[in-house]
């Protein structure tokens, strides 16, 4: 059959979650939260777990409460998930564990795209508006080979037109490789398919130099490809159970960062304390010679003349005690001396020029800079 473009009416996205005006999650498609162990993608669908129940998600869903049905492989509804799910404030009547059983009666794990009639079938039926499946790698069928873009694609590409069917949003939580590239797309576990068939994609690294945690959009099919990274944290939260206490974390967003999940990636693959240092100290020094902060484009300007490439103004960043900060209106950023912090990152380079010879910066607030 064949459809000429002109009988097809052409229609706005439509976002389930948009930022400051920008959408980052288009309503009914399949999304990714991929990172390292222990870097908060799975309290980020937590987050937006509860947000949806809410209905006080930015977008399309807002004010409007809907279900959501969470499939988790490997963590303990009773230990973790629910208490996780109280810190953040879902309501714990609308969100329902997918429970899977066989004609034998035995509980199994959801199997991709073999449950989809079925699963699509809930989703419909609680008119729900997510779907999280954590981790998305244990819920493809034992049959598909998880490395090879077409088998997989047998298992995602359903499940993407069953998002847009009962539109639903469903996150997928990924882990990264052992590989040591900076494209957090890239690093995704199995096929490229991963990366290729979901509308967006979200990577989360931690900051080994100041345990920071970014949040990087690293794909947006239908919107802004260069939206702002995200800071966040993960708060320790006590939430009160019938038998005691229980301690969870519980995502917290801290507002814009300058750092990209990218950067992060770079600096842990980058072990040149000799050029960290020489760079911190002309970062530094240059940054007293303009009164204590610069706009973070000449910043760059000027280390490319004098041989310090972006990455590595970047990798230097924490250890020449430099702070962000937004400009004013719509300006850029803004890279701050930070004297206290100067000399608390001194102690542990191995030659950064002394404090004692710098100006002090002018005052300024660290908004945006990561935690």
């Amino acid at each position: 059959m064949l459809t000429p473009a002109s009988a097809i009416e052409p229609e706005p996205v439509v976002w389930a979650w948009e930022d400051n005006g920008e959408g980052r999650i288009p309503s009914g498609s399949l999304s990714v939260a991929a990172g390292r162990e222990g870097t908060g993608k799975s309290s980020f669908g937590i987050w937006l777990a509860a947000q949806i129940t809410r209905g006080t998600l930015p977008g399309q869903l807002h004010g409007q409460p809907r279900p959501v049905i969470y499939a988790a492989v490997e963590d303990s509804w009773k230990h973790t998930l629910v208490p996780r799910l109280m810190a953040a404030g879902a309501d714990l009547s609308i969100v329902f564990r997918c429970e899977v059983y066989q004609d034998d009666a035995l509980d199994t794990t959801l199997s991709l795209p073999l449950d989809n009639v079925r699963l699509e079938a809930e989703l419909r039926r609680l008119h729900a508006g997510l779907l999280v499946l954590d981790p998305l790698m244990s819920t493809i069928g034992a049959k598909i080979d998880t490395h090879r873009e077409r088998d997989v694609r047998t298992a995602l590409d359903p499940l993407a037109r069953l998002a847009d069917r009962a539109r639903c949003v469903v996150l997928g939580i990924a882990h990264f490789n052992k590989g040591s590239g900076n494209d957090p797309s890239s690093l995704i576990t199995g096929s490229g398919a991963f990366k290729n068939v979901p509308r967006s994609v979200f990577g989360f690294a931690v900051d080994r130099e100041d345990g920071g945690r970014v949040m990087t959009q690293t794909k947006n099919s239908l919107g802004k490809l260069d939206l702002p990274s995200l800071q966040y944290a993960i708060e320790d939260t006590t939430v009160p159970t019938r038998l005691g206490p229980a301690h969870v974390g519980r995502l917290v967003w801290l507002g814009e960062s300058d750092r990209t999940v990218s950067d992060i990636l770079n600096d842990s693959a980058s072990d040149d304390r000799d050029e960290r240092n020489d760079c911190a100290a002309w970062l530094r020094s240059y940054l007293a010679d303009n009164g204590g902060e610069a706009e973070a484009v000449d910043v760059f300007k000027a280390g490319d003349k004098n041989g310090f490439s972006r990455d590595a103004l970047k990798r230097a960043k924490k250890r020449a005690g430099v702070t962000s900060r937004k400009g004013a209106f719509d300006a850029g950023w803004m890279w701050v001396l930070d004297l206290q912090g100067s000399a608390n990152s001194a102690k542990g380079a191995d030659s950064v020029s002394p404090l004692s010879s710098l100006p002090s910066p002018h005052p300024s607030t660290n908004q945006g800079d990561a935690a």
